[in-house]
């Protein structure tokens, strides 16, 4: 582990760590889109409608599950930096149970106060029913969704990023193939939709469990080891709230657009809803190259090797930003092409096309804004971590929606997310620089 993390080549490290991830990061990109499509073969615009307003539901189960998953991994790699191997071992095992409990806890929640979470989301006398069908499997799967976020990021930070990637990846494969086996032949339509996915999941848990016992020496799962003091729990949580905040926020922003929306009808809902789908092909990515790159960091940081820790950064914002900017160009190009492989309805292509594009202006900038968040959250920088998990898609965004849909009506609407990823990313760079100007 010494040898990949102080001793390695940065890019030979950086991509043995982050392209497992970002494997794993695509397979769960073709999962989404082959849901999407699964759902958009019935033809039925109110069902589709009602499956994306569900998507903050998901978003929100996740952004659980990196309290746990994120907060922990940030913690143990600074930990494994400073050779401090027991403290890590406590701290995985009280992440793993932990994580446990907050997903049976979320479960009785969301189905005690489904009706007016549904409503909130945006749900209509027209899609009430298929969003309340997707609604009532997600939610009683839960707590197998959120605890997948744990192993899946705490194996990483001992060097397993492949071990990681085949858990997601053979998880995803059980999902993709009950898909269409659950919503067509056997009749569930958005149901069985969300219970692929749970079922998925079930099956990503149990393989990251296995790679757990089977090939780390610090992570732990023992149940025996899951008691640790205030002072490692409060630093769990300082930086796996933002994390998970910056989750809750891309919930927020999609039920805050799709609410926003709805004025103008289920064909733009449903627009946006494959759009954002679509939007995950470069999304995921940048995501899988930000974490996969967090092991490195945090390890460097906690090993006070300052000079290779600012190179690993530079290396990364590389990384994005260039990838970010060649998958946007060609999207854009392509745009009615890839929005008409979903629904065969000219008023959807139309809409679809003119919000993708709009969202792939700003992808380059929103690669920077995942590193500058992911360099805070392996520091244990808690405060510039909050700011920016509330920035792009919360207090900026809705600012922004709000001024610029009363100015430009719809297009206005479809416009903010972009401005609010420049606002962002100016925030982030100034944070950055602020932070660790000191740092030799």
């Amino acid at each position: 582990m010494n040898e990949l993390f102080e001793k390695e080549s940065i890019p030979k490290a950086y991509f043995t760590l982050a392209l497992p991830v970002v494997l794993g990061m695509v397979a769960s990109m073709i999962y989404n889109l082959a849901d999407t499509f699964f759902i958009a073969q019935t033809q039925n615009t109110d069902l589709v409608a009602g499956v994306a307003l569900c998507t903050p539901l998901f978003s929100f189960l996740l952004a659980l599950g990196d309290i746990f998953g994120l907060g922990g991994s940030s913690l143990i790699s600074r930990l494994l930096g400073q050779t401090e191997h027991e403290k890590s071992r406590r701290v995985s095992s009280f992440c793993f149970y932990w994580g446990i409990i907050l997903g049976v806890i979320t479960a009785i929640l969301l189905i005690a106060f489904e009706n007016p979470i549904l409503h909130m989301l945006g749900a209509n006398n027209s899609t009430y029913h298929f969003a309340a069908s997707f609604y009532h499997i997600m939610a009683l799967g839960a707590p197998v969704i959120i605890v997948s976020l744990v192993p899946s990021n705490l194996i990483r930070t001992e060097g397993f990023a492949k071990q990681s990637m085949i858990g997601t990846i053979i998880g995803t494969i059980v999902t993709i193939i009950l898909d269409p086996i659950l919503i067509f032949p056997m009749n569930m339509g958005a149901a069985g939709a969300a219970l692929a996915t749970v079922i998925g999941y079930g099956v990503t848990d149990i393989m990251l469990i296995w790679a757990t016992l089977k090939y780390c020496n610090v992570i732990s799962v023992d149940i025996h080891k899951m008691s640790i003091n205030k002072k490692l729990i409060t630093q769990v949580i300082i930086i796996g709230i933002p994390a998970s905040i910056t989750n809750l926020m891309q919930a927020f922003g999609t039920a805050v657009i799709n609410r926003y929306l709805e004025s103008y009808g289920a064909v733009q809902i449903a627009a946006m809803g494959i759009v954002l789908k679509v939007y995950m092909i470069i999304m995921l990515i940048m995501v899988g190259f930000a974490f996969g790159a967090q092991p490195l960091i945090g390890y460097n940081f906690g090993a006070k090797n300052f000079d290779r820790f600012k190179k690993i950064i530079r290396f990364d914002l590389l990384v994005e930003m260039v990838y970010a900017l060649v998958l946007a160009v060609i999207l854009m190009i392509f745009a009615p092409q890839i929005v008409g492989l979903f629904l065969k309805n000219t008023a959807v292509i139309t809409a679809g096309t003119h919000i993708l594009r709009a969202f792939l202006c700003t992808t380059p900038f929103v690669g920077a804004i995942l590193v500058f968040t992911t360099v805070f959250q392996s520091t244990g920088k808690a405060l510039d971590a909050f700011i920016m998990s509330i920035a792009r898609q919360g207090i900026i965004f809705y600012l922004v929606i709000v001024l610029a849909s009363r100015i430009f009506g719809y297009y206005g609407v479809v416009w903010s997310q972009p401005l609010a990823d420049l606002i962002t990313f100016l925030i982030g760079l100034f944070l950055y620089k602020e932070t660790f100007k000191l740092t030799r």
